[in-house]
Parts: structure tokens; C-alpha cells; sequence
């Protein structure tokens, strides 16, 4: 969400953000809100008024009963009457157009940074960087879930039969691979100096609306019937309400933290013959790196959150590439992002294993958390990055680890969280 004084003092700024990402339909929101905004404050300039009226001549009821004055004195609790009745109704008016202010603020989209590219949707992101060399081995490489079945290790039709489509069992050395990659990725920013965290996997309707746009939150959510309680898409939305409405010392600064967390999604539509499997799920686990910062840090760390995801790959041995998400492939909220993508040697394509963003202070806006500095409170700016999302990054890691029999090669990084194995076993 922007500041209204932004909006109102730069308005042709925003209607060509609006234009950049495609959202024109969203124009006519910036003139709404200055006129709602020009109507609250002239609401509020009356009231204030009024009280500061009211308060004057109360005090001078006390003086004309006291000089017998009676008629003067009952003239003036009228008056006194009067304007506490037309300050309530400016009150009324003021809550009003500011719920409305508020509402119509959230659809407008943040100011993008000067060097996102300018695209429609994400046919038109741009590479940046490939690190390793993709390759394709002699012979054919399996569907992952066929890789899996291999190796003993997945059941999706007893999935379905419990919980329906998207969902699966993991079992034998498949289950413990995908702990041990969350578990050696907890390790990995632990060491790159994160703080490890287990964040709550509910949060309430008041978070999902600071951390997240509308479309994404109706896309993504599940809510909890009866409560006030959303299951989480991934632990950044609990980690980032956990400084909801705090002010935090800037020698507190930044908060670098690494949280766990199962996510649940409603991955609303269709989504293609490669979107199979365990590819797109309603259930998953996932190691994120979530960041709060001062504002003019927020860039530098913006690229140290995917080089870590770009770092942790790369010791799987495992080709990626960073791609720079489009204005038009950016949620309302972001600032900028990117994508890592993985190589997949069955497609002879890459793929997207994690997203690394920066918000600025769209969320810190939302949630009201500010930096308390020297020289008075200010907004803080928020950033995360997927460290590891299996079974997703499972997908890329089977196609890129395996071998013409079947079996999987555990890279040296992994072994100590496999005990020690160094090859999976096809049955």
C-alpha cells in the first residue's frame, strides 16, 4: 500500500506504474482516492473546529450562571449541544470515507524499481545469470514420479483416495531425502548466520490482508471455518505479522531469519501436463529466508537472499538460472523479484524451484511496523527467498542426480543427512 501524501502529490507516477503493469482498469483509483482522501481531511478540518469551539465556550457557561445569566448560559449548552451532535455525525462521515480510502489504497499496486523490465506477464521475464552447466545424459530420464515409483518411494493413488488430487505419500529413502533437504538447507542458513525459526501455520485475517495482494490471498488461502484463521502459504506470512504493529530499535536491525513450515495452497485452475505429480500440490514443505531491514539496505540484501538459494543448488549440484520477473509478472505488493529455476534434464528446460522479493515497505506499510531511530519512527522495508521447497526441488534434484540403472547419486553435502548413503537404490 503507498502513502496517500505520495499519491496525492505524484499522481501521473502512479497512473504510469498502473500502466507498466498492465492494470489500467486500476486508473481511475488514483483520482478516487485523491478526492476521498481531500474529503477525509476536510471532514476532519471541520470537526477539529468544532471541538476547539466546543471547548471555548463551555467554559464560559460556568461565568454567565454564575453572574445569573441563566438565558445566555442555556443558549450557549444549546449551541454546545448542536456541534457535539454535527461532530458526531463528522466522525461518522470521516470513519466512512476512510474505510473506503483504505479499501480502494489496497488495490493500488507498489511502485516498481527503475530496473524492473517492462512485460505483460512472464513470457516476457528476463535471464540474467545460468550458474552450472546444464546438461542431458545418453538416456532417457523418467517422469519424476515414475523416478520415485523406482525407487519405492511414492503412493499418490492411496493419496487420493484419502484426500483427493495434489496430495501424496512419501515413503522409505524418497520421505527421508526430502527431510534431509530441508533439513541440510535449515543447516545452510544457520551457517550463512539466520536465525532458525518454527513460526505459527495459521494466522489471522488481519496478516493475510498485510502480507499479500487480494487476487493472491482468494488464490492461495484456505481459511478455517468458523475462525479467524487462514492456513499459511508459506511461513513468510506468519514470519513477516510477527513484527505486526512493533517498532523495532535500529540496532536491532536487520532481522535475518530462516523459518520451517508445511504450506497449504489452493493452486486455483489448471496448470498443464508438466504440473503433474508432485509438481503443483496443495500440501507442501518449504525453508524460507525472510528479511526486515532499513529501507536504504533493502537492495543489498535483495541480492544476497537469491545468491543463497543460487548457492545451496549449485553444492547439490544442480543447474540453475536466475530469471528477473516482469512488471506485469510482479503480485501488487513487490518491488521487484526473481525467480531461480532449476534445470531439468527430461525437459531440457528450466524450471522455477523458489522466488526472492522485495516489498519495500508495502507490508510494513500494511502492518504498521516502523523503526524506532534517532531522529523519529520510520517504516521498515521487508524482503523473503525461498531457501528449499520440496517436493518441488526434489523433482530437479532426482532428474539431475540420476543414473541409467535407476539409482540416485547423494551428493557429498547431502550424505551426512542420509546416514551416510551415497547412492539410492532403484527396486
Amino acid at each position: 500500500m503507498l502513502d496517500i501524501k505520495f499519491v496525492r502529490e505524484n499522481p501521473d507516477a502512479v497512473k504510469e506504474n498502473i500502466k507498466k503493469k498492465f492494470q489500467d482498469e486500476k486508473l481511475p483509483l488514483v483520482d478516487e482516492v485523491i478526492a476521498l482522501d481531500q474529503k477525509s481531511r476536510e471532514t476532519q478540518r471541520e470537526a477539529d473546529e468544532l471541538r476547539a469551539q466546543r471547548n471555548k465556550i463551555s467554559k464560559e457557561i460556568g461565568a454567565l450562571m454564575s453572574q445569573g445569566k441563566k438565558e445566555e448560559a442555556e443558549k450557549i449548552k444549546a449551541q454546545v449541544a448542536t456541534d457535539g451532535e454535527r461532530i458526531k455525525e463528522l466522525e461518522k462521515i470521516q470513519h466512512e470515507v476512510d474505510d473506503e480510502l483504505r479499501s480502494k489504497m489496497m488495490v493500488i499496486p507498489q511502485m516498481i524499481d527503475d530496473t524492473v523490465p517492462i512485460g505483460k506477464d512472464d513470457s516476457c521475464n528476463v535471464e540474467i545469470e545460468k550458474f552450472g552447466e546444464p546438461f542431458v545424459p545418453a538416456f532417457e530420464i523418467p517422469y519424476h514420479t515414475d523416478i520415485m515409483e523406482k525407487l519405492g518411494g511414492i503412493d499418490l493413488d492411496s493419496a487420493r483416495r484419502v484426500a483427493g488430487n495434489g496430495f501424496y505419500y512419501l515413503i522409505g529413502d524418497v520421505a527421508r531425502l526430502h527431510s534431509a533437504v530441508l533439513a541440510y538447507a535449515r543447516d545452510f542458513m544457520i551457517d550463512r548466520g539466520f536465525t532458525y525459526v518454527i513460526p505459527p501455520f495459521m494466522i489471522h485475517a488481519a496478516v493475510v490482508e498485510g502480507v499479500m495482494s487480494f487476487p493472491e490471498m482468494d488464490a492461495m488461502m484456505y481459511k478455517i471455518e468458523g475462525e479467524d484463521l487462514y492456513l499459511i502459504g508459506t511461513s513468510e506470512h506468519s514470519m513477516i505479522g510477527k513484527f505486526i504493529d512493533q517498532q523495532i530499535p535500529e540496532a536491532d536491525l536487520p532481522q535475518t531469519l530462516t523459518s520451517y513450515s508445511p504450506c497449504f495452497r489452493k493452486e486455483k485452475g489448471a496448470h498443464g501436463l508438466e504440473e503433474r505429480g508432485v509438481y503443483r500440490i496443495h500440501q507442501f514443505e518449504k525453508q524460507e529466508m525472510i528479511v526486515v531491514c532499513k529501507p536504504e539496505d533493502s537492495k543489498v540484501w535483495y541480492d544476497r537472499l537469491w545468491k543463497n538459494t543460487v548457492d545451496l543448488f549449485r553444492s547439490l549440484d544442480i543447474p540453475v538460472r536466475t530469471l528477473e520477473c516482469c512488471s506485469g509478472d510482479l503480485a501488487d505488493l513487490k518491488v521487484k523479484s526473481c525467480d531461480v529455476e532449476a534445470w531439468s534434464p527430461r525437459q531440457k528446460k528450466y524450471f522455477e524451484v523458489g522466488s526472492c522479493s522485495n516489498l519495500g515497505d508495502a507490508q510494513a506499510r500494511r502492518l504498521r511496523i516502523r523503526i524506532k531511530g534517532e531522529n523519529g519512527n520510520y517504516l521498515a522495508h521487508t524482503l523473503n527467498n525461498t531457501v528449499v521447497a520440496p517436493p518441488r526441488m526434489l523433482i530437479a534434484f532426482l532428474e539431475n542426480n540420476l543414473n541409467a540403472d535407476g539409482s540416485v547419486n547423494i551428493p557429498v553435502a547431502l550424505r551426512p543427512y542420509m546416514g551416510g548413503k551415497e547412492i539410492l537404490t532403484a527396486r
